[in-house]
Formats: C-alpha cells, structure tokens, sequence
C-alpha cells in the first residue's frame, strides 16, 4: 500500500493545528487523529453549492459567501452553477489552508482561485458575515464538522442563536444559508427554524455509489 506523506502543518488561530498529507493522487487534512476532508469525497460539499443554487434560482449578478475553503470543492461546484455574474466570496480562518491551495494541492484547485469572480478573504466568516446586512444571495457554511465542531470552539458561535441571526440579517429576501455537517442533529435544525429559516434536512452521498451520507441544512429567509 502507498504510504501517507506529510506535506505541511496550518497553525489554527486560537490554538490546534492542521496537517496535510498525501498518498498518490490522494489528499487528506487532518486534526490530530480525526481526518476533516478527503480529496476522494467531494460529493456532499459539492452538492451543498448546487442544490442552493437551485434553491435561489437565477438572480442577476448573485453574491455567494462560502465559509471555509477546505479543498475548494463547493467553490468550484458554485462556480459551475451559479451564473456567469455571480460574485463568489471564500471566508478562510486559517492562512495555511489558503498557501496549500495555491501550493501542494494547486492540482485539486485548478485555476478556482484565478478565476475573477472569486475572492479569498482570510478571516473567521462569522467576522464576514457580521458586517453584512442583506448582503448575500447564499450564504455556504462548510466550517468545521457542522453544529458539532471539532477544531475550534469559536466555531460553536455561528451555529448558536447569534450566529444564526447574522446570517439572516446577512441574507436578501428569499437567500439561502446552506450548512454542512457531518451527521444528523435534531436540536439544530429545531434551533434554525426557531431562527427565522424556513427549513430543509438532506442527507447526501460524501461520494460516489453506497457510502457514507453527510448531512445538508438549507434555510431559506422569508419575508422581508
């Protein structure tokens, strides 16, 4: 069997530390023992950009959010489906995930964060989000393991009652804030309806054929 290999570490600001490592054409992001993406299983993060895009429909010159650039999977989905003028913002907390993309994993990112409608800014997207009112068409969460963080705490406030209300605050009438996460969670999806969102719970494939399924939240502003 082909070894891993290491090919870097990504301090996390406010503690932890991020590993990269590869085997073949494979590539995987870790966290101590915990594996947090797999360049073999893009299907629920691509999805998470599709399906909200079909959700918002076709809005001229839509603004799209995507917390957490990860391995750029539901970047590249967005720039697929999203129009041709939509304008794609990548909120990204740690800087090393940023110099990987455009370093040992630039194969996995193509030219995603040349294209021009793209933009990377390097902060937490909660700090992003909170600055927004009515700014965003969607707003694409794929931060930590979902509601159930495992690489930072501060990560727990996007998900919790405040958090949830910048992001409607963020939101045009009618956007759609999309969530990854890992596994199912009744508690928040009780807490994003309690919220404002008018809700919907998917379960999607992580890749292709029989597998495991991932969990997406899509939440709909109303209204306003």
């Amino acid at each position: 069997m082909i070894p891993w290999v290491p090919l870097g570490t990504a301090s996390i600001p406010g503690g932890g530390e991020l590993r990269l490592m590869r085997r073949g054409s494979e590539y995987s992001i870790m966290i101590g023992g915990n594996e947090l993406m797999n360049s073999r299983l893009s299907g629920s993060e691509e999805a998470l950009a599709t399906l909200a895009a079909e959700r918002i429909g076709a809005r001229p010159s839509a603004r799209i959010l995507i917390g957490g650039l990860g391995m750029g999977f539901t970047l590249r989905a967005a720039l697929a489906s999203f129009a041709a003028d939509a304008g794609v913002t990548v909120a990204e907390l740690v800087p090393g995930v940023v110099e990987w993309a455009r370093g040992p994993m630039a194969e996995v990112f193509g030219n995603t964060l040349s294209d021009p409608r793209v933009g990377i800014a390097v902060e937490d997207v909660a700090e992003t989000i909170g600055r927004a009112r009515g700014v965003y068409d969607a707003i694409l969460l794929d931060v930590d393991n979902g509601p159930d963080g495992l690489t930072r705490s501060g990560n727990d406030g996007l998900y919790g009652w405040t958090g949830l209300a910048a992001s409607l605050e963020a939101l045009t009438p009618g956007g759609v804030l999309g969530i990854w996460s890992q596994g199912a969670d009744a508690a928040f999806t009780a807490r994003l309806r309690r919220a404002g969102f008018e809700v919907e719970e998917l379960r999607v494939k992580a890749g292709r054929g029989r597998g495991t399924k991932h969990v997406l939240w899509f939440g709909t502003k109303t209204g306003r």
